[in-house]
């Protein structure tokens, strides 16, 4: 219990402030599950100490590093308190296990890879007898500069909301605190794992030795009646264009990861439907079917610049 009495935080700018005005903070499941953690931990009701200090921008700074969280939070004081919050880690050979585990299942891994957060990738760490999130309330230590005796304080709670907003702009940031970096978990075998959602990758071929050949495409063409393979739909669309995360000049008012999902589930659809039918379909259909996203006009090219 604190008894300092109530003073007005020092009023600053250019703090983080949060984005949710009212209710919970951070909007995707592992953002909402972190503070399922914290209210397992029976601290969630303190959190509501740090509400005002979060959405008023109190807090100056929140760096986060394997194993441990620094911040500063503005009170009422002059000088910025020092908050710190350490997360047990999972070990090198642990986190070995767990990538091992993810490759196993190419829909986990292309959706780690463009950016997204499966919603059963908690599964592999139990699988291993891991957790993703701590899971006991020894697995968190706090550290704060301010008198005030309890725990969470408001300047510690501030963080820990501000931190579920942080989980929901990048995923990633879980696995860091974890001990595990973005570039480190996403190599080749993940990398090889997706490519497994894609078509059947063909042999290579080397380049023609005339430079016209190349450019003259000297592949033979296909005649009436010809087969080229059957068209199989993969696990998850757009999963190769989806590795490249945002993409920096989209100017459609569609997000582009669900512009391409949609474009690749379509002509996949498509030509899941059109193999072995007697029907043909005229190149205007298909383009209707490839090109209308939803909400637009049929057969209408979606504005994706300017």
């Amino acid at each position: 219990m604190s008894y300092f009495e109530y003073s007005a935080p020092i009023e600053l700018r250019g703090g983080i402030r949060a984005s949710s005005k009212r209710g919970a903070f951070g909007s995707t499941w592992w953002a909402q599950r972190w503070s399922q953690t914290l209210e397992d931990f029976g601290i969630g009701a303190r959190l509501s100490r740090g509400r005002s200090y979060a959405r008023r921008g109190q807090v100056l700074s929140i760096e986060i590093e394997p194993g441990r969280v620094v911040a500063q939070v503005q009170g009422s004081r002059k000088r910025p308190y020092d908050v710190a919050i350490t997360v047990d880690t999972i070990s090198p050979e642990d986190w070995e296990k767990l990538k091992v585990v993810m490759a196993e299942q190419p829909i986990i891994a292309a959706s780690l890879l463009s950016g997204r957060m499966p919603e059963n990738i908690e599964e592999t760490f139990t699988v291993t007898g891991l957790s993703m999130f701590p899971s006991r309330g020894q697995d968190l230590g706090t550290d704060c500069s301010c008198p005030d005796w309890s725990n969470p304080c408001k300047h510690i709670a501030a963080v820990y909301l501000l931190l579920g907003e942080e989980f929901d702009r990048d995923p990633f940031l879980i696995f860091r605190l974890r001990g595990m970096e973005r570039d480190n978990l996403l190599g080749p075998e993940l990398r090889r794992s997706a490519q497994t959602l894609e078509a059947p990758i063909l042999p290579a071929e080397p380049l023609p030795a005339e430079p016209e050949d190349f450019w003259t495409n000297p592949l033979p063409t296909l005649r009436d009646g010809d087969f080229a393979g059957p068209a199989i739909k993969p696990g998850a669309d757009a999963a190769l264009p989806l590795q490249l995360g945002k993409f920096p000049l989209w100017r459609s008012n569609q997000p582009f990861e669900d512009a391409m999902k949609y474009i690749y589930g379509a002509a996949s659809e498509h030509a899941a439907a059109s193999y072995g039918s007697d029907d043909e379909t005229s190149a205007a259909e298909v383009e209707r079917a490839v090109w209308t996203l939803p909400g637009e006009a049929p057969g209408k090219l979606p504005r994706l610049y300017g």
